[in-house]
């Protein structure tokens, strides 16, 4: 794998531990700032929303320059939001410098991805594309943690400087190990939104709504879960948590390798599944062990989803896929939104603390029925194709009979 991949694992490290360490950090930012949790929950919030957002604009904000430059400028963005966050005075400072730094994640990641792929062979695509995701995935073991560690010992802002240093490492890693990859000449903003009219994008980008939802309906809840239900006490969700990105990165690097060879046989396998220890969550959730156990799968199988749905849209918007590379990211935190959504009506209806993993086993279900539907209409369309031309074929000149 090219060097170019660790810089722009470098950079999803840093993104990924930005997004998730405010979730630990809540308590002391809410205390500092003498706001409630659920106002502070905002910072989650607007990061997820600015993503949503700022994945499709940023990316045609960057159609004019090189994929190099723009990576550049977002990973400069990516800094400055979080030594926003760092310096803020006020809430509202904290929360809009929490946006700007999202702003940068889905072009990041979308962008990425194209480059990613564009480095190796075909046939090693979605191993490269899953190379870059493993920074955003040991995040989770080791930068959120860490993070937390830092920010409950020395201070919060602290843990948003180390951060924002990341960046810049990031920042120069792309800039002196990724190569100069030209625009692809006679692609337009127009081509760009012309992948959206194939029905297979917009499937795929619906299985990533669908598919990681089903982990985040279960994970936004993990804290009163293990603790009311399995009986952990509360500093135990922390390595509970590393459990849980510890799959992320056994499934990240399976999705990608087995990816490369058999697409949607691995989205069926994963998928698939999900749903099933998903549904079973529900009841392993009363034992420790089991519960454990059960974490490390939904963060393996959910994460064994990315690699090829990330590639599954990039190749079927072939020839100007950036932009729905990076809305496809988009689709990823759309998905955690509206999971977590889904999951805190269930709780409210007084369902008891499992039963967002029965939301989660459904929407994976779903995201499985969705990936059915797209490989049959893939076959219809072959099939057809082939009719059409074996239609138009000329028809082959008869062989005179020999002369006696």
């Amino acid at each position: 794998m090219p060097l170019a991949l660790l810089a722009l694992a470098i950079g999803a490290f840093g993104i990924g531990t930005t997004e998730f360490v405010i979730m630990g950090l809540l308590p002391e930012v809410a205390a500092d700032f003498q706001v409630s949790i659920p106002t502070a929950g905002f910072l989650v919030t607007g990061y997820a929303l600015g993503v949503v957002l700022g994945a499709p604009l940023m990316t045609v904000l960057g159609t004019r320059v090189t994929r190099k430059r723009m990576l550049m400028l977002l990973m400069g963005l990516f800094v400055v939001g979080n030594v926003v966050s760092a310096i803020a005075p006020v809430f509202g400072v904290m929360v809009a410098g929490r946006v700007i730094a999202s702003l940068a994640h889905g072009a990041f990641f979308g962008i990425g991805s194209v480059v990613a792929a564009d480095l190796v062979a075909p046939q090693k695509k979605a191993g490269a594309i899953a190379m870059m995701f493993t920074g955003l995935t040991v995040a989770n073991v080791v930068g959120v943690p860490l993070g937390t560690y830092i920010g409950q010992s020395v201070g919060w802002r602290t843990t948003f400087f180390v951060v924002a240093a990341l960046g810049v490492i990031g920042l120069l890693g792309v800039a002196r190990l990724v190569p100069e990859q030209p625009r692809p000449e006679g692609v337009r903003l127009r081509h760009e939104l012309a992948a959206f009219r194939n029905v297979q994008v917009l499937l795929a980008m619906a299985m990533t709504v669908l598919g990681f939802g089903g982990v985040f309906a279960a994970i936004t809840y993990i804290t009163p879960m293990m603790t009311e239900t399995a009986g952990y006490s509360a500093s135990s969700v922390t390595w509970l948590l590393v459990l849980f990105g510890l799959g992320m990165v056994g499934g990240n690097l399976l999705g990608g390798k087995f990816a490369d060879r058999h697409l949607m046989p691995m989205l069926y396998v994963s998928l698939g599944g999900l749903a099933v220890v998903l549904a079973l969550f529900t009841l392993t959730a009363h034992n420790k062990i089991a519960a454990a156990v059960t974490i490390v799968l939904i963060g393996g199988l959910g994460f064994a989803t990315v690699p090829p749905l990330q590639k599954r849209v990039l190749d079927q918007a072939a020839g100007a896929p950036t932009l729905a590379s990076a809305v496809n990211i988009g689709a990823f935190n759309l998905g955690n939104a509206l999971s977590a959504w889904l999951g805190g009506l269930v709780i409210a209806a007084g369902l008891g603390y499992t039963a967002p993993n029965w939301v989660g086993a459904a929407l994976a279900a779903s995201a499985l029925v969705l990936a059915v539907v797209s490989s049959a209409l893939e076959r219809r369309s072959k099939v057809s194709r082939g009719r059409l031309v074996a239609q138009h074929s000329p028809e082959p000149l008869a062989t005179p009979a020999p002369q006696r």
